[in-house]
């Protein structure tokens, strides 16, 4: 009897290790929900197909450490009350002229064809591409690892911040900060190859400079990720500087939605275009003080969801670093022949007619949790005659920033 008992216990220990085994190689593989999964399925206009699961089945659960995790439905902290105190009021005129005026692009358009049910969420369904079949989110659901290089190794590109991308960005750093903010002008500018992609975000980070943990939010052209070249709403999170951990939008477990009406990856709508009225998002990721989650906020009026604490281990606390701008992936940046592939709307930082990139209203949360304008910032571009960047205070009370550019040009590299 006793031998039967213990050839019971092994079998069943057997089967917890490979079922274990089962579910780690489904937290880290794609996540490609189709009608099998959805309570109701959405075509938009624009081609997307939007799944609408239900709130308990979503991606994040699958994550190890989420599989007792209570969804937190909205925070406790408002950011439609502070973007209303007196620290938001903004400067009508700048050098005598009007301020531009602006369409916030919240709507997306899926919503046109339909609005997912109550206690659903939506997910875009990932394209049956090349680039998006059965593959580890190694392959291109993640960012690349982020190494950066030792300043004494020989290098065609040590001069990179962090190899293979380029930055032109405004940072903050050195506080602990529990929150940042700001309105980005979207475009659609050109990506060259499948494999690179051009971000305009803003971002929280913390921890080790090499394996360092960050939460981010704006707007993206990733071929590889969404299998076309619309500019699309993203997040991504990382705990080990993408090294293993990390992913856009619900392609792997991590981020929990709870917002019915905004999808991850769907296409921003309108966009800018240099004769008509610019077009931006407001990002606003910021830290629950009761429960330690990171929220994104999307537009100052949808909290899409948050970022469980439990996933971190520095941004459990805070962050030490906020940072606005863009980003280009290539492995031609740094490299002659440069890459083509554009940052903001492709033009240099143009303050005067404000047809490149820009964050305005930019804001940060310190400790005593009002939004504020942090007292010490720097811009930073890997490549200036590539993407630049112009970082305008003197005379105004909102600092504004402008970024971007063509990539490869007679200037560059």
């Amino acid at each position: 009897m006793g031998i039967k008992w213990m050839f019971v216990l092994m079998l069943q220990i057997t089967l917890a290790v490979i079922g274990r085994g089962v579910l780690e190689k489904s937290s880290s593989s794609k996540q490609n929900f189709g009608p099998e999964f959805a309570v109701k399925c959405i075509q938009s206009e624009d081609g997307d197909v939007i799944d609408c699961i239900d709130i308990y089945k979503q991606p994040a659960f699958k994550h190890p450490a989420l599989r007792n995790h209570k969804i937190q439905m909205t925070p406790a902290y408002d950011p439609t009350m502070v973007t209303k105190n007196e620290n938001e009021t903004l400067e009508p005129f700048r050098n005598g002229r009007e301020k531009d005026l602006h369409v916030d692009a919240t709507p997306q358009l899926w919503q046109r064809s339909g609005n997912c049910p109550e206690g659903t969420i939506p997910i875009r369904r990932m394209p049956n591409n090349s680039e998006s079949k059965e593959t580890s989110v190694d392959d291109h659901l993640r960012k690349k690892p982020r190494i950066i290089p030792d300043p004494f190794m020989e290098s065609k590109n040590t001069y990179l911040l962090e190899i293979n991308r380029s930055l032109a960005i405004l940072h903050a750093e050195g506080f602990a900060y529990y929150g940042g903010k700001g309105d980005i002008k979207v475009w659609n500018p050109s990506v060259e190859l499948d494999d690179e992609y051009t971000t305009s975000q803003v971002a929280l980070k913390s921890g080790p400079r090499k394996q360092y943990e960050a939460i981010e939010s704006g707007w993206a052209v990733n071929p590889s990720v969404y299998g076309d070249r619309q500019t699309r709403l993203f997040t991504y999170w990382t705990v080990d500087g993408s090294v293993k951990t990390g992913c856009f939008d619900a392609t792997c477990p991590g981020i929990v939605q709870v917002s019915k009406d905004i999808a991850l990856g769907a296409a921003i709508y309108p966009i800018s275009n240099p004769t008509g009225l610019p077009s931006q998002i407001t990002i606003f990721i910021f830290k629950d003080p009761n429960t330690g989650n990171w929220w994104v906020n999307y537009g100052e009026k949808v909290n899409i969801g948050y970022w469980p604490k439990e996933l971190f281990n520095f941004l459990s606390y805070h962050a030490v670093t906020v940072q606005w701008g863009g980003e280009v992936y290539s492995t031609r940046v740094g490299t002659h022949p440069h890459t083509a592939t554009q940052m903001g709307s492709g033009q240099y930082s143009d303050w005067v007619s404000g047809n490149s990139g820009y964050i305005k209203r930019m804001r940060v949360i310190e400790s005593f949790g009002a939004l504020r304008f942090p007292d010490w910032v720097n811009s930073y571009a890997d490549e200036f005659d590539c993407y630049d960047t112009f970082y305008i205070s003197e005379s105004m009370a909102d600092p504004e920033f402008y970024y971007g550019g063509p990539g490869r040009n007679y200037r560059c590299p």
